[in-house]
């Protein structure tokens, strides 16, 4: 590309020799001049570089813990967030709308309450205004006055806790709230599968109580279809670039240190030797004969390896529970003079793979 080499690894066994037999070697972040210019150099986390990536990513990672990511301080602030959700859907009346600002914002607020400590009501211009910079561009920096800690360390810096502060705001908001998208779009398209999930809500859950985190493992079939809904929606298609540590041989190949590389995450979720059916949405690739709920090893939307997706456990908790909560809320049907055949599936291009714009119905049940 351009002057510069590039390696690309397809297929499932490529993609996981190198980010996790060979993590070490592949772990580096790749940089193009845009991320270049956002990180300022290496800073926070999705395009940080070496020590202080290391040093970064750590802190993150027990911090968020310590504001309760994976825990029930999370779980309830995501059901009430839910709730305020399904009540700006009850509000349309059955009428077509575009969901696409208002999941944004949902999403957005839990990973504003564990950042900022508070979340944004749904008028506010501020939040408005940031969301719609973050979906022009979904490497957006923000810079609130961040605390620095640890000033004795050189990487607690005001720099690099903005950029970090920055890279939680967008990576905890657009991917997830795209999957969402995807998934009631999905719903639309093969009301088939949509029956099936609320027979599934309604004999595991019921009407009336909010869904919890622990329903998931008595679920099954929500399990597979979400799964299912990451694989087909394959968010962040090209995954992020990654660069080898050092000169390393992959392969037979000698690739020096500092090469670029793109490790093709949807060629992975499309791996036809890992996948029956790869280019359909199909919830049985993870179901057995039984209709118990079976792990996959070529399921890598969220990467693989050093630089696994470090909100993981959160963006599995807020699929399931704002995605159960709406299914259990409403029917999804397009707009009267769309058919479900007519539904475009074709995505939009961009760092994120996210569907066209679209409207829907959300019909109370």
């Amino acid at each position: 590309m351009g002057p510069k080499k590039y390696v690309v690894l397809t297929g499932y066994e490529a993609v996981k020799e190198a980010l996790v037999t060979q993590a070490d070697d592949f772990s580096e972040r790749g940089q193009t001049q845009v991320s270049e210019n956002f990180s300022k150099g290496g800073n926070g986390i999705i395009f940080g570089k070496g020590e202080s990536w290391k040093v970064m990513r750590r802190f993150t990672l027990s911090t968020l813990r310590d504001f309760g990511m994976g825990k029930k301080t999370i779980e309830d602030q995501i059901i009430e967030e839910s709730q305020r959700l399904v009540e700006v859907f009850q509000s349309h009346k059955g009428k077509p709308f575009d969901p696409k600002i208002i999941i944004n914002s949902a999403v957005s607020n839990i990973i504003c309450s564990i950042v900022f400590g508070d979340r944004f009501d749904y008028s506010d211009a501020q939040f408005l205004n940031l969301q719609s910079v973050l979906n022009k561009n979904v490497s957006l920096i923000v810079s609130p006055k961040t605390q620095e800690a640890r000033n004795s360390n050189k990487y607690f810096h005001e720099e690099n806790m903005a950029a970090t502060v920055g890279n939680l705001f967008a990576a905890g908001t657009e991917t997830t709230s795209t999957t969402l998208r995807w998934g009631l779009l999905f719903m639309m398209k093969y009301p088939h599968i949509q029956d099936k999930v609320q027979e599934e809500i309604e004999r595991v859950i019921g009407r009336e109580r909010p869904p919890q985190a622990e329903d998931r493992k008595s679920m099954p079939y929500m399990d597979a279809v979400l799964h299912e809904i990451q694989r087909v929606g394959n968010v962040v298609p090209m995954n992020l670039l990654h660069e080898t540590t050092g000169d390393t041989t992959f392969r037979g190949y000698r690739i020096p240190k500092g090469t670029p590389v793109i490790p093709l995450l949807s060629s992975v979720l499309s791996d036809k030797t890992q996948w029956e059916t790869p280019h359909q949405f199909n919830p049985n690739h993870f179901l057995d004969a039984q209709g118990k709920f079976v792990k996959r090893d070529a399921f890598m939307p969220f990467s693989a390896g050093r630089r696994v997706c470090l909100g993981e456990t959160l963006a599995k908790m807020e699929l399931f529970l704002f995605f159960t909560m709406l299914l259990q809320k409403f029917h999804f049907r397009p707009p009267q003079e769309v058919s479900p055949e007519q539904l475009d599936l074709t995505p939009t291009p961009g760092i994120t793979s996210s569907p066209q714009p679209f409207q829907l119905c959300a019909l109370s049940h």
